[in-house]
């Protein structure tokens, strides 16, 4: 007598790695081309609008730097601000004092240490006042093309509901995306899982009738879905 056996769940994952690939692919085929929705136009703007987001709303953020960047958008400019009028540009966005000085001490050392411009690495960027691992996973993701995937609310949420990479901490997380994200999505998925947790598996009340994941989803709590389960 014959049985079939259940595929096995990929290591550290409660999906199986067939099931991880057609999460990924409905989350390509509904949108493409991903990208922040911090607005910038440069690295710098970007490594600023970054530091900025702490604990404050991307909304927020643009309304600020909105102000900000037309008038000072490089480290030299924004250095010869000084921190007080930086801060009249920034005072809407939650902790502005101390995001002030750092930007402004920030803005001064990549004028001493790097001719003004961001670095490419993550040990320079994570030395940089401001910024910690997951400003430069955004940093190196999103303005170099680096395949990296900075775990924020909206994704430890979503790896943890979803059973994708469920973990303790953010390390713990972004270690077993890192291992589980085939290559062909690593370079988006940090915008896919972002924009997912943002807008469809959010923190309070999660919009399970329009996920596109549910039938894909572990989460033992999950409400019922309108959508149509995938083949």
């Amino acid at each position: 007598m014959s049985t079939t056996q259940k595929p096995r769940a990929a290591r550290g994952s409660k999906l199986t790695h067939a099931e991880i690939v057609e999460l990924f692919s409905r989350l390509r085929a509904g949108n493409p081309h991903p990208t922040t929705e911090l607005e910038y136009s440069s690295p710098f703007e970007l490594l600023v609008a970054v530091v900025l987001s702490a604990q404050a709303t991307d909304v927020g953020v643009n309304k600020a730097t909105r102000k900000l960047f037309p008038v000072a958008n490089t480290p030299a400019a924004i250095a010869a601000l000084g921190e007080d009028q930086l801060k009249s540009y920034i005072n809407t966005i939650g902790l502005f004092n101390a995001k002030a000085a750092n930007v402004i001490a920030l803005c001064k050392q990549l004028l001493e240490r790097h001719a003004g411009e961001v670095p490419r690495t993550r040990a320079a960027l994570e030395a940089l006042p401001g910024v910690g691992r997951k400003t430069a996973n955004v940093v190196l993701n999103t303005a170099f093309g680096e395949p990296t995937i900075a775990v924020d609310t909206h994704i430890f949420r979503v790896s943890n509901r979803t059973g994708l990479a469920p973990g303790k901490d953010v390390r713990s997380v972004e270690d077993k995306l890192v291992r589980l994200v085939p290559d062909a999505f690593k370079r988006d998925a940090h915008h896919w899982l972002i924009l997912h947790g943002r807008y469809v598996c959010k923190a309070r009340k999660p919009d399970c009738a329009r996920c596109i994941l549910y039938d894909l989803c572990r989460w033992p709590e999950k409400g019922p879905s309108a959508q149509p389960l995938q083949p």
